[in-house]
This record gives C-alpha cells, structure tokens and sequence, in this order.
C-alpha cells in the first residue's frame, strides 16, 4: 500500500484573491514506512509572495524569480501522485491551491482518494488542539527544525504524525538485530503468559505450617 504525504506552500491563503503555489513537497509510505521516491519542487507563482506567507514560509521573491511555473511540473506530479493515497493535514487547502495550479495548466483535477489528518485528529481528540505543532507535542515528536513552515520539513513530520494517529508503530531501522543468528535470538524471545495457575490444597496447607513455625521462631529468637 503505497501512500503520498502532501504538503504546499502558497503566496496566501485564498485562491479568489488569485494566490499560487511556491512549493510542493510529498513524501511516499509504502505500508507506513517512507520510501526514498520522493517528490519536491519550488515553484515561481508569477505573483508576489504576500506580506503574512513570507513570514510563514520565509520564500522571497527574489528566490522564486528563476524556479519553474507550474505547467512545467505538472505532469511530472501527476504521474508522482498517480493511484496513490493523498495524506494531506487540511487537505481543503492545499486540494484548492493544487486543483487551481492544475485548471490554470489545462490538466485534469485530483480524483485520488484523500485523507485528512485534520479530521482524524478531532475524532480521535475531539475538543483539543489539532495543529501540527500540538500533535507533535502530543506524541513526543522533535519540531525544533520547524522554524519556517516549509513543505518537506512539515511532510516528514506530518508522516510521523499520521503513523501515530493511525495507531501503528514508528519504523526504525535496526541493523544489529538483523545479523543476530537463530540461537541468539532464541535468548532474547521471551514470552509472557496471562494464566494464573492455582495452589492446591495441599500446598495451601504446607504454606500454612510454614509460616506459623517461621514467625514462631522469628517471634523467640
């Protein structure tokens, strides 16, 4: 199963006020562990980058000048996102932003399945706070890079994120496990039973003197 952590960073947040596009960045899982195939790319938006989303994402004009438009990224990005799952932290934002770029361009709407981490987080923490820097805090994840609100910084720990809100365990890489032999690991399996075996009457009995002649003794020494 093979999924797309999407993130956008635009040049405000409304698409009626004509903001574009200056950055996208995914992440690919492949069954909750990233993959290496990922796809990123600033963009020049033909427009200038508004006062509040220079101070968001830090991207300035001058920056953007010389970097691609849209149209020449987007088949690249179609075909990146192709029959895959879109994980995306309040998709309604960056679907507008991407299916604008993409009507703009002449290309075909997103039609992927979708899932948005905003709303697995209120069900499952209804009344709380559910951005990204409060579910890294919820979950104990290192934020201290996000400075800036950068689309590959924000997609890796948004994957982390949906890991945990999806209740599976991080993946971590243990190589020295991996060269352990059979008998080796035969020590280390330990297994733990729930059954809780009874005493008999008998021992009961026996357990009974036991303690009555070692409390007498403890009692007179």
């Amino acid at each position: 199963m093979k999924e797309i952590i999407l993130d956008t960073e635009t040049t405000g947040l409304s698409v009626k006020e004509g903001h574009r596009i200056v950055e996208i960045g995914c992440i690919e899982l492949e069954n909750f562990i990233p993959t290496t195939n990922n796809f990123h790319c600033y963009l020049n938006p033909g427009r200038k980058v508004s006062e509040k989303a220079l101070e968001t994402h830090g991207y300035t004009d001058e920056f953007l000048s010389d970097k691609k438009k849209f149209n020449e990224i987007a088949d690249d990005f179609l075909l990146y996102i192709k029959g895959k799952k879109l994980i995306i932290h309040n998709a309604e934002f960056d679907l507008s932003h991407l299916n604008n770029e993409l009507k703009i361009a002449g290309k075909n709407l997103i039609n992927n399945e979708i899932i948005d981490t905003v709303v697995l987080a209120r069900d499952k923490f209804p009344g709380s706070s559910n951005s990204l820097d409060a579910l890294c805090k919820r979950y104990r994840i290192d934020n201290s890079k996000r400075e800036k609100h950068t689309a590959l910084i924000d997609c890796d720990l948004l994957s982390k994120v949906y890991i945990n809100l999806m209740d599976q365990k991080e993946p971590k890489l243990n190589f020295i496990n991996e060269t352990i032999d059979n008998s080796q690991m035969s020590k280390t399996n330990i297994s733990y039973f729930k059954k809780i075996i009874k005493p008999t009457e008998k021992e009961k009995r026996n357990h009974d003197q036991y303690l009555k002649t070692n409390l007498k003794k403890n009692f007179f020494s």
